[in-house]
């Protein structure tokens, strides 16, 4: 058994892929390091506890369904903007099978503060997203938004509205996108 892993991401990824196949429940500093072929001590080189490998993995999750890596498509209309996240959290769904009701019950279960965190990272990565792209759109109606309804408001509605579905996991846009096309652009 090799004693040193190659990297971080390496141990990331066989986490990734331990949740992929066997949910978040498998997912463990034994099991991660007998996917990857190295000691328990390997892993904790660069994960302090089992919390730490948790959290890190779940944003690793997050990161690779909603590709955070700063090569987001660029959207120059909202609507489309919705479209991409709606199949974002489909393909996340598909690719890690119940990550979006479960990977919470790991993170509260080790590190609820730490959890939270990461969540309201990941989520506020996905609403800046979102508000820069309502900014960009030049379709929307000049009266759409006042003091009544800013867009900050707007984008929380609309992302409170993405939370149910992950929740409800629902992945049909076609409700959203109506609420949207009738609220902003006529």
């Amino acid at each position: 058994m090799n004693t040193v892993i190659t990297s971080k991401e390496a141990i990331l990824s066989a986490s990734r892929q331990i949740i992929k196949e066997q949910g978040c429940a498998a997912l463990n500093i034994r099991n991660v390091a007998a996917a990857c072929g190295v000691s328990v001590g390997s892993i904790y080189n660069y994960f302090h506890s089992k919390s730490d490998l948790a959290a890190a993995s779940v944003e690793s999750i997050w990161k690779d369904i909603f590709h955070f890596s700063g090569s987001e498509p660029d959207f120059c209309d909202f609507t489309n903007c919705i479209r991409w996240v709606f199949d974002c959290m489909k393909k996340g769904e598909e690719k890690y099978p119940g990550f979006f009701t479960l990977h919470s019950m790991i993170l509260l279960e080790e590190d609820r503060k730490n959890g939270q965190r990461l969540m309201h990272q990941a989520w506020g990565h996905i609403r800046d997203t979102l508000y820069t792209i309502l900014m960009k759109d030049k379709k929307i109606h000049p009266k759409a938004f006042n003091e009544k309804l800013t867009r900050e408001q707007f984008i929380d509605f609309i992302f409170s509205l993405i939370l149910a579905a992950l929740i409800r996991q629902d992945y049909d846009d076609s409700a959203i996108l109506e609420i949207i096309k009738r609220s902003i652009y006529s």
